[in-house]
């Protein structure tokens, strides 16, 4: 990969990040190989297709598999530089021990085709340490090649961590714009990292080590969660003083250094949500404060589930509507999501009482089997729901007029109908959430 020589690669992983980030990578003309475990997302992607939704996504997997410069396989091969992009979910053991096992075999799979003059970037949110700990394995592995810090010469391959700062519904813009962090494990392996990111990032992108990088990708998302708790605590407060919390905040933002975020029913997604445990794992005598705000954030969806529980025992003869599930408006992503953690503990107490409203979804997930809950359009909802559970801020759901609303219970989690108060024939529950 010497000059301006485009390198062949290998993304592992063609998830939420991975599939993005590949497309983007053969859209700069390198040649990639993107790898993936699932017969079906292999073949969608070779037909030019896609099996996430993300904005513009699908006219560029489509223009580039086309072109020829992305092709999907199941089986790892050569290149010149390796991304891996798998998930790094935490244990159900009650701890939240970060599962690196994904990222691990994935650096096994590598270690295999692996030759000298390489490169192997990290993007997977990990632990403090997960680099080197790739490091080492790959070193048990291949004997026969110098890992760096781990040789006082130059070492055969680079290795580094740079994660991804995006937004879902902006994942494509941000990937290329946003500033990056790159970790190498070697000042060296930083630099081989930077000229490979610098073919396809406009953003800034800024060298340092390893560990440290790991380490400012989940400060970033435990800095959110624990903002997002002192609105959520903020919103519990306000129910119990009889208060709307919207109206506090509102008025409260007028300070010049006051920024409350909005409330919810809950913290969801793979990063915010998951992200701060790595933390606590690492350092849990002196987390205090991130693991109260995961505890608060997952209180409010504990608290969410006890009033809707409430206004529904109190309306026997009114069938309910749960306005999404998702995570974050206009995405398809529910993992970990807040939204899903209620409408499903609801449809497990009142059965067929529970309509489910998600336009990014065709079919319910698979913990509603058997509740007898049913997944309908917002249409259906709004004629034969007497009562109405704002769960996400999808933009159908924003744009549904007073008049739609009416005669219609709402609990509004989101905050999504400022003018129903004051609307006539609207009964707006005066709840914070």
């Amino acid at each position: 990969m010497l000059g301006d020589q485009k390198p062949e690669v290998c993304v592992i992983g063609l998830g939420y990040i991975g599939l993005p980030t590949a497309a983007i990578i053969a859209r700069a003309n390198c040649q990639v190989t993107g790898i993936d475990v699932s017969d079906h997302v292999v073949d969608t992607i070779n037909r030019g297709e896609i099996h996430i939704e993300e904005v513009d996504l699908d006219g560029l997997v489509q223009g580039v598999v086309q072109r020829g410069t992305l092709r999907a396989s199941n089986q790892i091969v050569p290149a010149d530089v390796f991304v891996i992009a798998v998930p790094t979910p935490f244990e159900k053991d009650g701890q939240h021990t970060p599962d690196t096992s994904y990222v691990m075999a994935a650096a096994t799979e590598v270690a295999g085709v692996l030759k000298k003059g390489d490169a192997i970037i990290l993007e997977s949110t990990s632990p403090v340490g997960t680099t080197e700990a790739m490091r080492d394995l790959i070193a048990g592995l291949r004997p026969d090649l110098r890992m760096p810090g781990q040789t006082s010469d130059i070492p055969d391959v680079a290795i580094a961590y740079c994660p991804e700062r995006v937004l879902p519904g902006k994942i494509l813009e941000e990937l290329t714009h946003n500033d990056r962090s790159i970790g190498g494990i070697t000042p060296r392996c930083a630099r081989k990292a930077l000229a490979f990111y610098k073919r396809f990032v406009r953003g800034a992108c800024i060298t340092t080590d390893a560990r440290s990088a790991e380490m400012t990708k989940l400060v970033e998302n435990a800095y959110r969660d624990v903002n997002i708790a002192f609105a959520n605590e903020l919103s519990m407060i306000s129910d119990h003083m009889g208060l709307d919390v919207w109206e506090v905040i509102k008025l409260a933002n007028r300070h010049p250094r006051v920024n409350i975020l909005q409330p919810g029913p809950g913290v969801g997604g793979h990063c915010i949500a998951v992200d701060p445990y790595f933390i606590i794992h690492g350092a849990p005598e002196h987390s205090p404060l991130i693991r109260t705000a995961r505890e608060v954030n997952d209180t409010k969806m504990r608290h969410v589930i006890a009033q809707a529980r409430d206004l529904i025992a109190a309306n026997p003869g009114f069938s309910v509507a749960c306005l999404g599930l998702a995570f974050k408006a206009n995405i398809d992503d529910f993992r970990e999501s807040p939204a899903r953690f209620v409408a499903a503990s609801l449809a497990r107490e009142f059965g067929d009482r529970i309509r489910i409203v998600e336009p990014y979804a065709a079919q319910l997930p698979p913990e509603f089997a058997g509740t007898g809950a049913a997944l309908i359009d917002i249409d259906t909802a709004l004629e034969n729901c007497g009562i109405l559970i704002a769960l996400v801020d999808h933009d159908v759901f924003r744009v549904i007029p007073p008049e739609e609303r009416s005669g219609a219970i709402v609990y509004d989690t989101r905050g999504i109908w400022p003018d129903a108060a004051d609307a006539p024939g609207v009964n707006r529950l005066r709840l914070a959430s």
